[in-house]
């Protein structure tokens, strides 16, 4: 099977300090793949390489095997990328609906607002995701976390996004909430989506991921698939930079 995206030989630096050096990892349709390291580890700018928000200095980004230049959030974007970061970028003002489409209005053929069709494109897909969710009238700010991950993830599904980057995506959220986000992202795999999920919870990311990469000091330590490792074994790879023994 062909990845969704593959990152080969990414590096990057900035003002002399090398933030992410030769580093390749991959996605397929329908896995997650978690991103682990303290801060500084390189896998925010990896992401960040990915999403439009900088430019590598070398290397090569591939989405269904083809290379692609991915220079801007817009270059993303259209390779069918969304990033859906720890703030959600929702305005906590509106409702559902007019988050979902927001800069993206559904007009009419004499260019009035089509209220009803976006907020039954709303409604479509937000039964697809989260077939509870019955607040589409109410301001995203009288929302639990969860609902509001709901959100942010209908809009980047709705407009086509096939590989997510999730930052955090449960970060400050209780119990039922957590379980909330770990059943979208469940859903969204079925339906052969691809994501990058970004966490400090090994637990979690044992939980919800396929496999695991983990990177210090702006080098991959390495990849491995969940069922293959311990948490101590994710947490000697993230404190010491030590492979398991097995992948040794």
């Amino acid at each position: 099977m062909t990845p969704l995206v593959e990152m080969k030989d990414i590096s990057i630096a900035f003002g002399g300090v090398q933030a992410v050096n030769r580093v390749s990892i991959d996605l397929y349709p329908g896995e997650v793949v978690g991103l682990l390291g303290h801060n500084g580890a390189g896998k925010s700018t990896l992401i960040k390489i990915l999403s439009g928000a900088y430019k590598a200095d070398s290397g090569e980004i591939r989405v269904d095997g083809k290379p692609v230049s991915i220079t801007s959030p817009r270059d993303a974007r259209a390779a069918g990328i969304e990033t859906i970061y720890q703030t959600l970028a929702l305005a906590d003002n509106l409702d559902a609906t007019a988050n979902l489409f927001l800069g993206r209005e559904i007009v009419t053929g004499t260019g009035m607002l089509n209220d009803a069709k976006m907020e039954a494109e709303t409604r479509k897909i937000m039964a697809r995701l989260n077939p509870n969710f019955r607040k589409l009238q109410e301001p995203v700010s009288a929302l639990s976390g969860g609902q509001r991950q709901s959100v942010a993830i209908a809009r980047a599904v709705y407009f086509n996004a096939r590989i997510l980057i999730m930052d955090e995506p449960t970060a400050a959220l209780g119990v039922h909430e957590t379980k909330m986000v770990a059943d979208l992202i469940q859903e969204l795999k079925a339906q052969g989506l691809g994501i990058f999920l970004i966490s400090h919870d090994t637990r979690e990311m044992m939980e919800l991921c396929d496999r695991v990469s983990v990177m210090k000091n702006g080098e991959l330590i390495a990849t491995e698939r969940v069922e293959d490792v311990t948490e101590d074994d994710i947490l000697s790879m993230i404190i010491m930079g030590k492979k398991p023994e097995k992948a040794a």
